[in-house]
């Protein structure tokens, strides 16, 4: 085996094992050829031992590579995701349809058999979403909801509404894959860190104790929170994770700008005229505007019954970035 490759097998801790099993077996193999070389009476002895370690090395070489094929696999669609839900134009509306897309999400990640816990939560005073971010962990969670990136728009009338009138709201969606791998380096001198007491549910010392945080990021302005674990920190660490997220996201958008021409930042501005998809709620449809299909059943979608649209989009051959009328 090449020593370069022996040293990253090595170096790897989901194939160490097999790596210095690797090695010991060369020097084994080495031992026994030397052996046979000074005593021909060995010579068939050593043969069949030879034979039985080029076996034994083929099979965790094959293993080794399975592992590091399935290593490649998990880069490109980690099992592991940070979402986040932002409510955009349309006031109080827009941050309770902001509130129904996270628990759609959520449930649909309970029938997954995903793990799902809170990173920071910002409601309204009528229960609804100004933004929220979630930590989804399990198989194949990001290769399943990567398409969900955008902005979505709801149409219904408000059960505030007198008239009866149709009103029209927005709400961001954000999926961030946590990479394993990254390119991104963060300098203590290139954030800020801010604390304070954590608002949420948490037992007697949540507003004694600052546990929540708050990182900066000086030269980009991004901001990232972290405020559902018990101690700072945990806190700092998720938000450290965000962050590197959000920059390696910065930094995969502005590579692809270079040979796929101008890209839409993954939030924008939660503007009506950047959807991706709408919720008729009177008409009971929601559309995918990019694969021009729609779908039925609201209300069971909204329960988590995602996996129509899911499934629509990764078998679609191609995108269109044209706006719905």
């Amino acid at each position: 085996m090449n020593p370069d490759d022996i040293k990253k097998y090595k170096d790897n801790p989901r194939t160490a094992y097999l790596a210095e099993s690797f090695m010991r077996l060369e020097k084994q193999e080495g031992e026994t050829k030397e052996m046979a070389g000074t005593d021909p009476e060995m010579q068939k002895l050593a043969e069949e031992e030879l034979a039985d370690i080029a076996l034994q090395k083929e099979t965790l070489m094959k293993e080794m590579r399975e592992i590091e094929k399935q290593e490649e696999k998990e880069e490109e669609f980690p099992n592991e995701i940070i979402l986040e839900v932002r409510a955009g134009a349309g006031g109080d509306e827009a941050a309770l349809f902001a509130k129904e897309l996270a628990d759609m999400y959520r449930a649909y990640a309970k029938f997954q058999g995903w793990g799902v816990s809170v990173i920071d939560e910002s409601t309204t005073s009528i229960g609804g979403y100004k933004e929220a971010s979630f930590e989804i962990h399990g198989l194949d969670v990001y290769k399943k909801l990567r398409y969900e990136t955008g902005v979505h728009r709801v149409q219904r009338v408000p059960a505030t509404e007198k008239m009866g009138r149709v009103h029209t709201s927005t709400a961001s969606v954000a999926i961030l894959p946590l990479r394993k791998r990254t390119t991104i380096e963060i300098k203590p001198t290139d954030i800020e860190i801010e604390t304070s007491r954590s608002g949420g549910a948490g037992g007697q010392n949540v507003n004694k104790v600052e546990t929540a945080v708050r990182i900066i990021h000086k030269a980009t302005g991004i901001d990232v929170r972290s405020t559902s674990q018990r101690n700072q920190l945990k806190n700092r660490e998720m938000a450290m994770s965000l962050l590197i997220a959000k920059l390696q996201m910065k930094k995969d958008e502005e590579e692809a700008a270079k040979y796929a021409g101008e890209r839409k930042a993954q939030i924008g501005t939660a503007d009506r005229s950047e959807k991706i998809r709408t919720y008729n709620i009177l008409q009971d449809r929601i559309t995918d505007h990019r694969i021009k299909e729609s779908w039925h059943n609201i209300e069971k979608i909204f329960l988590g019954y995602l996996d129509p649209i899911i499934d629509a989009l990764a078998n679609a051959t191609e995108f269109t970035s044209d706006e719905a009328e």
